[in-house]
């Protein structure tokens, strides 16, 4: 197929395609090491099967709280970690994006060796940790990254002309009495100028560093920029000049952004469309205006009835709860265990029944163990019978969540034993609930249409 004829070519096409980005399924895993011989005891989901694009020319915010895996899923896209699995597609045309997404939707024991063969050209091609040496080295070009800390991603002991025109001598760009001038062009175009070539890091405010951690992301005129939280170290007032410093930029040179923010103020200021992400998943994809005026999961209702400045709806969604661990996310939907309208469907497991328990007040100093025969089935072992008795009972009573009593299959006590059983369900993913708007809501699932977002 032409994919196959072309793939061995390794350059970027010439005809751009609509998207400067494809992000396919990526995943990135931590392991856990426990032990003297550091043996991997489990992996912690910082980002677990994402998908999405990146249109050109636009601004995508990338949004959550701390710890849903917003800066790993950044720093993945602009080559500064390996991914687990999936990939990222840079310089993909219209075309080649369709075949991709055609040939992935086929599971991977259905493929032919002739799809497998066209697939890895594909990804040679396109994929950033499989391209060729020449295009890998154009995608750091064009992909730059400005980082949240301007201080720490500054070398303290190098004068600013050294670190902003650092990118352009190791590209051979340029050198010189050249070089000092793109390097002063550069400065000025952020709103600095000729006087500070010859001064440290130290010896700038906070908002003067990251104008030059821009100048230092201008410097090889990319087309991509990740902008991983550059304004939250900074005052308001600073803030706003930043963004609108960014604003202006991408305006004069077309650039395309990813915006990663917790600030819903900021994301809504300078995005085209907003991912919303919990504990490694997307929550919510869409245009920034329709999923600000009509958010269809219910962490994105949390997140915006959490910011008083945005909504003053007192009967919007309240997030509840902390945050579980990563390294096993919770069964089905993953918010279910903080949202306030989850039902049966939702998905339960055994953790939920230890934190319900725990969430009631209920003490847990005669729990013997847990026994875990899968994530859905399990036997908790208490001291006495009666104490089995009682945590059945208190299961099973009105203070225990509706949603769970109605979706276990099993909870009873069996001497000292209690034995839980939850239904199966599969992780719940993105689906269509308007043009380009995406939700991995049950609630919504009978609107559910297209799912790639």
């Amino acid at each position: 197929m032409t994919a196959i004829a072309t793939a061995s070519t390794g350059a970027v096409p010439t005809v751009p395609g609509r998207d400067v980005i494809n992000v396919r399924d990526l995943t990135k895993h931590f392991p856990i090491r426990e032990g003297v011989l550091q043996r991997v005891a489990g992996q912690v989901r910082a980002v677990d099967g994402v998908s999405f694009d990146i249109p050109r020319g636009t601004t995508v915010g990338l949004v959550g709280e701390s710890g849903c895996g917003k800066t790993t899923l950044g720093r993945c896209i602009a080559g500064l970690m390996p991914a687990t699995s999936g990939g990222v597609y840079f310089g993909m045309d219209d075309a080649s994006v369709s075949r991709i997404d055609t040939l992935r939707a086929f599971d991977v024991a259905d493929r032919s060796p002739q799809l497998t063969a066209e697939i890895d050209a594909l990804d040679s091609r396109y994929r950033i940790d499989r391209m060729p040496k020449r295009s890998w080295r154009a995608y750091r070009r064009n992909c730059q990254v400005v980082f949240q800390d301007a201080f720490s991603s500054l070398n303290p002991r190098q004068l600013i002309v050294d670190i902003v025109g650092r990118p352009l001598r190791i590209h051979d760009e340029s050198s010189g009495a050249e070089l000092i001038q793109r390097v002063v062009d550069l400065l000025e175009s952020v709103g600095l100028g000729r006087q500070h070539l010859y001064r440290f890091p130290h010896q700038f405010s906070g908002g003067q560093r990251q104008r030059i951690s821009i100048a230092r992301a201008l410097a090889l005129d990319p087309e991509f920029i990740v902008l991983d939280e550059p304004t939250s170290a900074l005052d308001v007032s600073v803030q706003a000049q930043i963004l609108n410093l960014l604003h202006q930029l991408q305006q004069e040179r077309g650039l395309t952004y990813l915006f990663i923010s917790h600030d819903l103020n900021v994301v809504q200021h300078m995005s085209d469309r907003i991912i919303v992400m919990y504990l490694g998943v997307i929550a919510e994809v869409g245009n920034a205006e329709e999923v600000f005026r009509d958010p269809r999961h219910p962490y994105t209702e949390a997140l915006l009835a959490a910011n008083p400045s945005m909504h003053e709806d007192d009967a919007r969604i309240r997030l509840q709860g902390s945050v579980p661990d990563p390294s096993s996310p919770p069964e089905g939907c993953r918010f279910h265990t903080r949202c306030p309208v989850a039902v049966a469907a939702c998905g339960w497991d055994v953790s939920d029944v230890l934190r319900v328990l725990e969430e009631r007040g209920r003490a847990l100093e005669g729990l013997r163990g847990v026994e875990r025969r899968t994530p859905v089935e399990g036997t908790l072992a208490f001291e006495t019978e009666d104490e089995a008795a009682s945590v059945v009972a208190e299961l099973l009573g009105d203070r225990a969540p509706a949603p769970m009593r109605a979706a276990a299959e099993v909870i009873e006590a069996r001497g000292r034993d209690v034995h839980v059983r939850f239904p199966a369900v599969e992780e719940m993913s993105v689906h269509a609930v308007g043009h380009g708007h995406h939700t991995a809501c049950i609630l919504h699932a009978d609107d559910a249409g297209p799912a790639s977002p």
